[in-house]
């Protein structure tokens, strides 16, 4: 295996989007830092989703879009607690 994988614990980094190497740190500060709430936002901060070739670096062969949203609502449920 080349990439961590972003379910293991020790993974790291842990990639949200493998095509673009955007972490899930990275879509989480987006929402908590720069208020990012919906998935173009993210797309827009971070530029995940944005090199669409899942089948070849995504481990799993399949689109990241669930793993990002995943991301963005555990950012939102964060921020939620901070206000």
């Amino acid at each position: 295996m080349k990439v961590p994988l972003w379910f293991k614990k020790d993974a790291n980094p842990k990639y949200a989007c493998y095509c673009s190497r955007v972490t899930k740190e990275e879509i989480i500060k987006a929402v908590v830092e720069y208020g990012a709430n919906t998935m173009e936002e993210v797309i827009n901060l971070t530029g995940a989703m944005s090199n669409s070739d899942c089948q070849k670096k995504n481990p799993l062969g399949k689109c990241c879009h669930k793993i990002v949203q995943d991301a963005i609502d555990k950012g939102l449920n964060i921020r939620s607690r901070l206000a």
